[in-house]
């Protein structure tokens, strides 16, 4: 029997990555506002908006989006009067967080009035594991299920290129590593990304596996003491993050540091990997292993553009 050909709408940029390696990015009828790979989804209709004014510093960012969801209002708007001229069978979303995505209880709600109830698909994953079972989840919705194995056979082989060559490394030559999701407030990232650390070969210091990023004390980070500090930033492309690099050192502490003073700070495109669940997280876990131990993983996937995806190193004090 001929595989149907489904119209999908896809409200997260990690979703729209999964539908496009399994072969759907013909089928894509539309995206959110912030869906950007591969190249070509950006000239698909936009069915979503931000609250969030743009030009606004990272501190007015974190107060806008606070706000918004004290008086419950939403931080994006779903545009139903395109999506009903889209005409999607399956609509992919995300119950994970509020700050990420348009709610999944309006999304659920728009999609009861769209005219013949296209299916929802809900995305929730937390860790690596769970990300490999949402390209799975949308192999079988789309009966792309052959696709979704090839997929995955390749991911789950270059993550256990990694694990392998950190498997031999003592717990003693682990750097104990913090990874910022945010700087002004600080956040630590949460969810997939200590267990990113740990495959690569570090130990996350701050980090709360499989749990949602959360704010810290500067104070937190400072007693943490890492050996190293990786900034990814939420959103934010390598350009952006750097803009945003000297307000670390108005952190009480940060250049007593000794990973600041050695030069052991990074930061790179948490916009494009670290943030996105989908198949560029185990991009995200070879720039981190790479980043950590050099010599053991000397290459990058070929993938990877070094422009974006090689941590930028800060200097020494």
């Amino acid at each position: 029997m001929p595989v149907p050909d489904p119209r999908i709408v896809s409200l997260l940029p990690s979703a729209t990555e999964i539908v496009c390696a399994l072969g759907l990015q013909e089928h894509l009828v539309g995206v959110s506002h912030e869906c950007d790979f591969p190249i070509g989804v950006e000239t698909l209709p936009r069915v979503t908006r931000t609250a969030i004014p743009k030009g606004l510093d990272s501190l007015a960012i974190d107060n806008t989006v606070r706000e918004l969801l004290q008086t419950q209002a939403a931080l994006y708007h779903l545009n139903e009067e395109i999506l009903a001229e889209l005409k999607p069978e399956f609509i992919v979303t995300q119950a994970l967080c509020d700050v990420c995505a348009v709610s999944a209880e309006e999304v659920n709600s728009v999609a009861c009035r769209l005219p013949g109830q296209p299916k929802v698909i809900n995305l929730e994953p937390m860790s690596l594991a769970q990300v490999f079972e949402t390209i799975a989840l949308l192999g079988t919705a789309t009966q792309r299920q052959q696709q979704a194995d090839r997929v995955l056979q390749l991911l789950q082989g270059r993550v256990a290129a990694v694990t392998s060559r950190t498997a031999s490394i003592p717990v003693t030559e682990r750097p104990r590593v913090a990874i910022l999701e945010w700087i002004d407030p600080l956040f630590n990232a949460g969810h997939w990304t200590p267990e990113l650390v740990s495959m690569a070969g570090g130990i996350d210091c701050l980090g709360n596996a499989n749990q949602p990023s959360r704010q810290i004390a500067a104070k937190d980070l400072i007693d943490s003491n890492p050996d190293v500090v990786f900034i990814a930033l939420c959103g934010f492309d390598m350009a952006r993050t750097a803009e945003d690099l000297p307000l670390l050192k108005k952190i009480p502490g940060w250049e007593a540091l000794r990973c600041v003073q050695q030069g052991w700070v990074y930061y790179t495109d948490g916009n494009a990997y670290f943030s996105r669940p989908g198949p560029r997280l185990v991009d995200s876990l070879e720039i981190l292993a790479h980043t950590l131990f050099p010599h053991l993983h000397p290459n990058l996937h070929p993938n990877l553009h070094a422009s974006a995806a090689v941590a930028g190193k800060l200097p020494s004090n």
